[in-house]
Formats: C-alpha cells, structure tokens, sequence
C-alpha cells in the first residue's frame, strides 16, 4: 500500500517502528502505519570515525533509543490505539520512558486537537531487565547543544571559565545557529536530521498536527553521537522553569516544555547510565536557575549581543523569517526583552531589539499572557508568570521605564491586584539545590552566579 492511499491517517489502527540502521555516518529510523509506506527519517553525522569495538553495545542501544523516541513526530500524525516495536517488547524501564515522554512531551498537541491520550499510550513491554551499563572509559568531554539564544550561550561561556574541553554542537541547518556556535570560538558539530518526506504528504492527507517535544528527539541523537565522537557528557542549557506547567487542563499538567523539564532529564539521565554509559552524563548545566537568574549572566556576554537571538519565527521550517533577529511580536521576543530590561542600560536593550516592546500598547496581550494577567503562560519556551511579574515590577520601580506605555498600565492597572511582597527580584536570583549536574562541571557554576 502507498502512503497516498491511506487517505485518512487519523482513522489508522497500529503505529509501527520498523527497523533502524546506521552505515557511514548515516542513521535510518523506519516507521509505518499499519501496512502503509516505509516512512525512513535520516540522521547525518559528519565526519563520523569507526565506532570503537568497546562502544558498539552501547553505540546500538543510543541508536535503539533514538528510533524509539524520534518516532514521535510521526506517530502523532494518527494516534492509533496499538503501537508495535517489530524487534519485539522493551524492558520496563525503557516503556516507561517512552510512555511517559509521548504522554506529557505531547500533552499540549493533545490539548490543541481536543484528544486526551491518558491510557491511549501503551510501549509494548515484557523484555528481560537489561544488564548494568559498563563504564565505557569516554574522553571527559561535553557536548553542548546550541540553539542561538541566551541560555546556550551562558552554558558555554560557564564551561569556558572552568577550561573545560566542549564542543558546540546543533541539529539543523539554521545559519543563526551556525553564527552563535563560531562566535563561541569552540569545535562545532552541525548534525542534520530529515524527516521522512512521507510525513509531509500525510500532514496533507489530513494528519494531526502540533508541537512534538523536540528537546527530547534531539538528546536522544545527541546520545548517539556522544559515543560515536566520544564524549562523556551532554550538558544542555534548560533552565528549572522549564518544569513548571503551562496550564491544567481536566486534571492533566500541560507544559510546553516537557522534555526540557527535570522529570525528564533525570528519567533518561538514568536511563542511558543504565542502559548505555555508566560515565554518559546527561544533564542542563542550568537547571539550578530561573530565567531572570540567566538573562543576568548573560547580560554580561556582551560579544554575543549582535549574533544571538531567541525568537522563535527564525528558527520555524517554514514560513516567512525576521529581517533583524527579532520580529518583536512574539512571545520569546517579548518575555526575553522583558527578562533582559532589570540587567541592562536601557538603550543597549533597545539597540539589541531595535525598539522598545513596552512602549508599544499593541503589544499588551502578549505581555498580559507572559504576566498571567487575563490569560495563561503562552505556549513558548518562556519563564514563570511570577517571574515575569517580578521583572515588570522592578521596572515599573525606575524612572527610565515608568512613562512606557506597557509599565506605566501595569502600575495603574495590574499592579494594585498584586501583593507586591511577592514580587521582589532577588529571589528569582538565588539557585537551586536540584539538578544533576556531575562533580565535574560543578566548579562551572561560579560562573553563572
């Protein structure tokens, strides 16, 4: 059967994972629907070396992991009620994984298609526990993945100060990207990944659509290339708001940021030292931190302040891009120049953004929604609502910001509603004792503050 005969993928009855394969530097991860077209996604590893004989085990097991959780970008496009791994059950703790990383990392696609997966997500299990990962002996090394805005960018220069051996590393092809990696002055690693073009041709024939957690299929590659390149660590740059909920929707948690939330770092954290690499580490170097405590560390990286961006529009597969690193409209651009305007002079936020956000009354809803104020948090990788608020009223406090527009309306209007005890900046500052970051990279976080 062709894919252009499955004419309704929302009706299709067992997602499959297939096969998965690796020559050259090339990894192919194959899916059907039901008995329908081979839908083969490709992963590039440039310059990939021979995969050492002491890592093949784990080497095939990263790749195992891999095809399992990239499978979520197309198992979304039905839901069917049957998933089939074809080479046979997994361990408990492996379903575990993948039922909880396709329950909540696609929670908000759910909640935006009206579907309620609770119970709908079954990995077939019943394989025998898996022996204990071996110490592979990996180069005490780290990847850190770049994505072109602010956090990626306090990680790596936290890991700089330490003389730690890194590699910038990213999967795509965004040249934004590309330009916040060469400006680290570290290696970098550009891995690319194509989906399977039979994906696109379902999304036309009327398959579900919405947000997949990415964060979670770019690990899982990030975990294969460590032991391919030989690396004992993956240190992320999610900070611990990404944990927090976006809204509550008939008693379920809806995050937008699931897979860079703690819950998951810490399940596939253990996973792969079980299951992979006692000594592959997976963290976030800034898990201990709120975003305002990150966009003060890095408003002291001022080399960066005419290459980074953290808007969202550049970084879509389709679709029109800003002109100036900025589009100025949405939620990423506002709650980063928000989060930014305690640390900085104001012209110098200013000459980044190339205009003053808060001075725009249209722009009130947008920061309505960052505030929580009259809406929930937007459905972006953004800070806590009472962060925001901690940072609004810190300005709405100083004289350079209180006759704009969007300051001067929260101090008359939002700003009596609040109890301003519970908005002071300095807590946001203070770090957290929860994180997994290993004793290694620790001495990094001086650096953060």
């Amino acid at each position: 059967m062709r894919v252009n005969e499955v004419i309704q993928p929302r009706l299709t009855q067992v997602f499959r994972f297939l096969r998965t394969s690796y020559a050259d530097g090339v990894a192919e991860l194959v899916y059907a629907f039901d008995g329908g077209e081979e839908l083969i996604e490709r992963i590039r590893f440039p310059h990939a070396p021979a995969v050492p004989a002491t890592r093949v085990a784990a080497f095939d097991a990263a790749l195992r992991l891999l095809h399992l959780i990239a499978g979520v970008s197309y198992y979304k496009a039905g839901v069917p009620p049957k998933i089939d791994v074809a080479d046979g059950p997994l361990d408990d703790s492996t379903a575990d994984l993948l039922d909880a990383l396709y329950l909540h990392g696609l929670a908000e696609f759910a909640y935006r298609n009206g579907l309620d997966l609770r119970g709908h997500i079954a990995f077939p299990r019943g394989a025998a526990t898996q022996p204990v990962a071996p110490v592979l002996g990996l180069p005490q090394r780290t990847l850190v993945p770049i994505g072109g805005g602010k956090d990626s960018l306090v990680a790596v220069e936290a890991i700089k100060s330490i003389g730690g051996e890194a590699t910038a590393v990213w999967v795509g092809n965004s040249p934004l990207i590309a330009a916040c990696a060469g400006r680290t002055g570290l290696p970098t690693l550009n891995i690319q990944r194509e989906l399977a073009p039979g994906l696109f041709e379902l999304n036309r024939l009327g398959a579900w659509n919405g947000h997949i957690p990415v964060t979670a299929v770019n690990s899982a590659i990030l975990a294969v290339a460590a032991i391919l390149y030989g690396y004992d660590s993956i240190a992320f740059a999610n900070e611990r708001s990404a944990s927090a909920a976006t809204l509550e929707y008939e008693g379920q948690q809806v995050n937008h940021q699931w897979s860079k939330g703690y819950a998951f770092e810490a399940m596939l954290g253990d996973w792969l030292h079980g299951h992979v690499a006692a000594d592959l580490d997976y963290c976030s170097l800034l898990r201990p931190y709120s975003e305002l405590a990150i966009t003060r560390a890095f408003a002291k990286l001022t080399p960066y302040f005419d290459t980074f961006s953290s808007c969202n529009r550049n970084f879509k597969l389709l679709g029109p891009k800003p002109a100036d690193r900025w589009c100025g409209q949405c939620p990423k651009c506002h709650f980063v120049f928000l989060a930014l305007a305690p640390f900085l002079p104001k012209p110098r936020l200013l000459a980044i953004f190339g205009r003053n956000l808060l001075d725009d009354e249209t722009q009130a809803g947008g920061f309505d929604a960052l505030l929580e104020y009259q809406d929930h948090k937007p459905f972006e990788c953004v800070g806590e609502g009472a962060e925001a608020r901690a940072a609004m009223y810190t300005l709405s406090q100083r004289s350079e910001w209180q006759e704009d527009a969007l300051v001067s309306r929260f101090r008359s209007e939002i700003l009596p509603q609040l109890d301003a005890a519970q908005l002071a900046l300095e807590p946001w500052l203070t770090p957290s004792s929860e994180h997994r970051i290993p004793t290694r990279l620790q001495p990094a976080l001086a650096a953060i503050g």
